[in-house]
């Protein structure tokens, strides 16, 4: 039963990935790790794949339409891509197994999926606060572009992308709308490409550092979310822009608050199942 919730959920993903141009990892690392079992360091590898092939197929529909920004995937892509890189391969494998925050002991996989959340967290609050100035166009670029500033977000993102091994869906929309001033439809259309880019990287990096992801569970699961994903166009050019913007901050918002809770909740429970093992042990010493 979980199994087929989980491929439910990689339908999901896909819809949530053509209609708002990210979101893709935000949902399949939770189901994988969730619903499938699959460790955290393994999750993030495989939903490189699985949001990289479904955000290309995703952005031929955008790049057909010509709702994609190339300047902004030549400046924001660039550092990004060699960020990603930088990130996967040198500070991911830097992380130890365990981290100790004073008397609190976390594994490397529990890091990461706080972390993601965090960052999730601050990327939902700039979506979900209305916007300055109102478009009313959802395709039109801004006169104003800020090359230096969209440099250093691609590579700040670059370097989250590659740590946490998602698409980077939430953190680059929000880079897109806010920063590089894009429309929301225009900002799904080149963070797609983007996504495909990063994970692409993400994911080459980590087959050639020997990885072996599970094929079949994989292909399964990415079949899914490619059909998915056709649905999620159908329904973004039928909904504008400013209604968009909101309805991807609450949905990053409700899912970084369920990871952390999540966790709260595992590490509230095996806390307390250790302090008793302590006590049994405690009592059953010879005196």
């Amino acid at each position: 039963m979980m199994v087929v919730l989980a491929y439910a959920a990689a339908v999901v993903m896909g819809i949530l990935l053509g209609l708002i141009g990210g979101g893709g990892s935000i949902l399949t690392l939770p189901v994988m790790v969730y619903m499938l079992g699959v460790p955290a360091t393994e999750a993030t590898f495989y939903s490189l794949f699985v949001v990289g092939l479904a955000a290309l197929t995703g952005s031929v529909d955008y790049v057909r339409k010509q709702y994609v920004c190339w300047r902004t995937v030549l400046f924001f892509g660039a550092p990004s891509l060699v960020a990603t890189w930088y990130s996967r391969s040198v500070l991911f494998p830097a992380i130890p197994a365990e981290l100790h925050f004073g008397s609190i002991t976390i594994t490397k996989d529990v890091f990461l999926l706080l972390l993601f959340a965090l960052f999730m967290l601050a990327a939902a609050s700039s979506m979900i606060r209305p916007p300055k100035v109102i478009r009313k166009d959802d395709y039109t670029e801004a006169r104003r572009y800020r090359y230096m500033l969209i440099l250093l977000t691609g590579t700040v993102v670059g370097l989250i992308v590659g740590l946490l091994a998602a698409g980077g869906g939430f953190l680059i929309i929000p880079a897109l709308v806010i920063l590089a001033n894009l429309p929301m439809k225009r900002a799904v259309g080149t963070s797609l490409v983007l996504i495909f880019i990063n994970s692409g990287i993400g994911f080459g990096s980590q087959l050639l550092d020997g990885a072996v992801p599970d094929w079949p569970l994989l292909l399964r699961f990415s079949a899914f979310a490619v059909l998915g994903i056709g649905a999620g166009l159908w329904i973004a050019h039928r909904i504008s822009g400013t209604r968009l913007r909101p309805f991807f901050g609450w949905f990053v918002l409700a899912t970084g608050l369920f990871i952390i809770t999540k966790e709260y909740i595992h590490y509230r429970n095996t806390s307390q199942n250790n302090a008793h093992v302590h006590r049994t042990a405690l009592y059953q010493l010879p005196r």
